[in-house]
């Protein structure tokens, strides 16, 4: 007989896309980085595998740009990472230029990491039996064991109807033994997350290091659907314990039931970052090539706030991030939780700007007159502070830049910033489009492959593909 058709339940968070801002009204704008990529692969999962358009709310925008690595000069310096800046035109809004903040965190080799306390937490709940769900949960955690050192250790836990310890703290010194637990897990139950959330943050306490790593890892399709199921619940829980040192990432797996609201938020909380895997590509991407960015934290609380000067920028927005925007007096408040970067992480924001004396999107106000006063600084477009704390130190440290007032043509801009661009433009559009004004699928697709290198792992030519994917599935391409 025919298995019968599981209702869809799969939950996203509501994003509302970020406003066009005055600057002589609100010249400043904040938000915390964010590493996830989770929002890629999952909207990949949605063209190639279910052959259909994603969500809206699918696509956070930001996820997508920092699914890639770029490649911005590594930091020198007391700092633990270097910011970067670039101005070009904008492809979508004639008069309008980007402004590229582009953030690379130092990297570190596996063997340089302090010791790593993993506590793998993993849903082998009866939705979990699919191909796409506990087998690739098995070849993931199989791909981050084989690379343990001896000074690593991990616990095993899963949860179904009861949670149980499945593998008490080994030594990556013995992987046979921590491999066996891993291929023995079989999935069938219900599924009770929130005592094994609990569980699993005792047991990562008992094995606490000092100065060293301590994260759980929970491999699950987030459909939490007994015990405490509270999504504020679970999600105050993971924020309070933070404050341990013991940090929470997500790894989500499956189509249907997919929680991803659930997954993504509760990485921010926990510190963690969140990934969506969805074939084995993605998991060697996340636990081989990205292990030291996927386990080891270099900055935390990272915030990022731009003042734009009233004498040479009139309006701007800020590309994605919607759920990472924070007031302007949280900057400077180090209570403040914002996104942690991993060794080696490359995080990029975009602004879209209006520089003054240019038409924008806005009408021209009738009471405000444009600041001309002569003494007015015109060399800059913005100031950039970027505030961070040093892993496991409560008090911020402040690293400040000017963006010169000068850009190119994007033809002439980097590789990485014109491949940046069409990342967030394909993002856009799926989004809607709202902003990309006359941009279509094929401009998208032309500056896409204006910048396909460097494409070391292969993922800027398989960006190309899901252009293409999209042009197809969307009704641009239909319409007579």
């Amino acid at each position: 007989s025919m298995p019968q058709p599981i209702e869809n339940t799969e939950n996203y968070q509501k994003i509302e896309t970020n406003p066009v801002y005055v600057v002589a009204q609100q010249p400043v704008s904040t938000f915390s980085v964010d590493v996830d990529t989770g929002s890629y692969s999952n909207v990949r999962r949605f063209l190639t595998l279910e052959g259909q358009l994603p969500p809206v709310d699918a696509v956070r925008i930001e996820e997508m740009v920092n699914y890639f690595n770029y490649d911005y000069p590594n930091p020198t310096g007391q700092h633990p990472f270097s910011v970067n800046t670039e101005v070009v035109n904008s492809p979508w809004q004639p008069n309008a230029k980007i402004i590229k903040i582009g953030i690379k965190a130092k990297d570190l080799e596996m063997k340089q990491l302090p010791a790593a306390n993993l506590v793998f937490l993993v849903d082998v709940s009866g939705s979990m039996d699919a191909e796409n769900k506990l087998p690739l949960v098995k070849k993931t955690l199989t791909l981050l064991t084989e690379q343990l050192r001896p000074q690593d250790k991990v616990t095993i836990v899963t949860y179904a109807s009861g949670e149980d310890l499945a593998l008490a703290p080994t030594s990556g010194a013995d992987k046979d033994k921590i491999l066996k637990v891993i291929h023995r897990l079989k999935a069938g139950g219900a599924t009770s997350g929130e005592r094994a959330i609990q569980l699993a943050y005792e047991q990562a306490q008992k094995s606490y290091i000092q100065g060293g790593i301590n994260r759980i890892l929970i491999a699950t399709d987030g459909d939490f659907n007994v015990g405490i199921t509270d999504f504020e619940t679970l999600k105050g829980m993971i924020a309070e314990k933070r404050q341990s040192g013991i940090s929470f990432s997500t790894f989500g797996f499956g189509t249907g039931n997919y929680d991803e609201q659930l997954m993504e938020q509760l990485a921010d909380a926990g510190d963690g970052n969140y990934s969506y895997i969805d074939n084995e590509r993605e998991a060697k991407k996340v636990l081989q090539r990205q292990l030291s960015s996927t386990l080891a934290t270099v900055a935390q609380d990272v915030k990022i706030q731009v003042e734009f000067n009233p004498a040479t920028v009139k309006e701007y927005r800020l590309i994605g991030y919607e759920n990472r925007v924070l007031n302007n007096e949280d900057f400077n408040n180090d209570r403040v939780d914002a996104g942690d970067i991993g060794a080696g992480h490359t995080v990029t924001a975009l602004y879209e700007v209006i520089p003054v004396g240019q038409k924008g999107w806005l009408s021209e106000s009738r009471y405000q007159a444009p600041s001309n006063s002569s003494k007015a600084n015109k060399q800059e477009y913005a100031y950039v502070n970027v505030r961070y704390k040093q892993p496991q130190k409560s008090q911020s440290v402040l690293l400040s830049q000017p963006v010169p007032a000068r850009s190119v043509a994007l033809a002439q801009a980097s590789s990485d910033t014109r491949f940046a661009i069409a990342v967030a433009s394909y993002a856009q559009q799926l989004r809607g489009g709202q902003y990309n004004a006359n941009m279509k699928w094929d401009d998208i697709l032309k500056l896409a492959q204006s910048a396909t290198l460097p494409d070391e792992f292969g993922l800027r030519a398989e960006f190309i593909d899901l252009v293409k994917a999209a042009k197809s599935l969307s009704a641009e391409s239909v319409k007579p």
